[in-house]
């Protein structure tokens, strides 16, 4: 339920925090414009939680987020602030708002992000809604998460590029990408680039069978190179794949990390089409006098949930497309 607080004027606030991801800025861009459309004054909090605390706020106009659905990162700046799970902190920053007559608040972010706002949400008199911006697309939720479909195609685009260059040399490419938990990323974009081996933290690897199946694939059926994703979760396996498919193929192995590659770059269309949805109807519920309410999409369809909903369990791993990735890439 929304809290009661009584104002003159309309006044909400939008926030980034934690891991940036590609697609908020048009999130941003809806929350500015939708809420300005329905009546709202509109402020950015800067740098997150942290800004919040410290009472970084500005105003935002309707020209303030021009020019920025194509650009990555995020416009507001973001940060790691795990203080802010300091019930005071939260306070602190909620004053921070509530004295400039702003009692409503739209956090854009992943899990721990959604952790800050139900803690706001519980704790102080603001409304809150949150929307679900992270590469790693591992809330459970929700179909999709803001700067998913983005990281996956700087992903595959790499892949493409260095199967150019390994291809030339007949060699051996390691490719490690994000996700320390979550091995999404790595799958879709292994399935998506052709790329013969995927590791990542849900499955087990026998680092001995794969050397053995990455000979087998020059030896008997005519590979002249071989990409394997790597999963940030799965990078301790790293050295040891190098040795021992150096020593069972006599060929260069290559290593290369993509690291915070992965979440710059220009959003694709799904992640702009996809901010700008989720931004319209979280000021929706701020509207309707909403509190506590997480928004995700299924297939075409926008809905929102409670934020303890939205963050009880984890996402599953598709082990179907594991194996189909495992059969159709060697």
């Amino acid at each position: 339920m929304a809290k009661n607080v009584q104002e003159e004027v309309k006044r909400l606030a939008v926030l980034t925090s934690g891991g940036d991801a590609s697609g908020m800025n048009a999130a941003i861009r809806a929350v500015v414009r939708w809420g300005i459309t329905l009546g709202y004054e509109v402020y950015g909090v800067r740098r997150g939680y942290k800004g919040l605390v410290e009472d970084d706020i500005v105003r935002m106009e309707y020209k303030s987020v021009s020019n920025t659905v194509h650009t990555g990162g995020t416009l507001l700046r973001t940060s790691r602030y795990p203080e802010f799970s300091e019930v005071e902190n939260a306070k602190k920053g909620a004053e921070n708002l509530l004295k400039r007559g702003i009692n409503n608040l739209i956090v854009i972010g992943g899990d721990g992000s959604f952790r800050g706002a139900k803690l706001l949400h519980d704790e102080t008199q603001l409304n809150v809604v949150t929307i679900p911006g992270t590469i790693d697309n591992d809330m459970a939720y929700t179909e999709y998460t803001i700067g998913y479909d983005t990281a996956c195609n700087t992903v595959l685009d790499a892949i493409l590029k260095l199967r150019d260059t390994i291809t030339s040399h007949d060699r051996i490419m390691i490719l490690e990408v994000m996700g320390r938990e979550s091995g999404n990323i790595a799958l879709n974009s292994a399935v998506a680039g052709g790329a013969e081996y995927v590791l990542v933290p849900e499955m087990p690897v026998d680092v001995d069978k794969i050397a053995a199946s990455v000979k087998k694939g020059f030896d008997e059926k005519g590979k002249t190179s071989t990409i394997i994703i790597l999963a940030e979760g799965k990078a301790h396996l790293k050295d040891e794949l190098i040795e021992k498919i150096s020593k069972a193929t006599n060929r260069t192995v290559n290593h290369m990390s993509l690291s915070y590659m992965q979440r710059g770059g220009n959003p694709t269309m799904a992640d702009r089409v996809l901010g700008a949805k989720l931004g319209a109807h979280a000021v929706e519920l701020i509207d309707e006098g909403q509190s506590g309410r997480a928004v995700g999409i299924k297939g075409q369809n926008v809905f929102d949930v409670t934020i303890a909903a939205a963050l009880d369990g984890k996402k599953g791993f598709d082990e179907k497309l594991y194996r189909i990735a495992e059969t159709i890439s060697k």
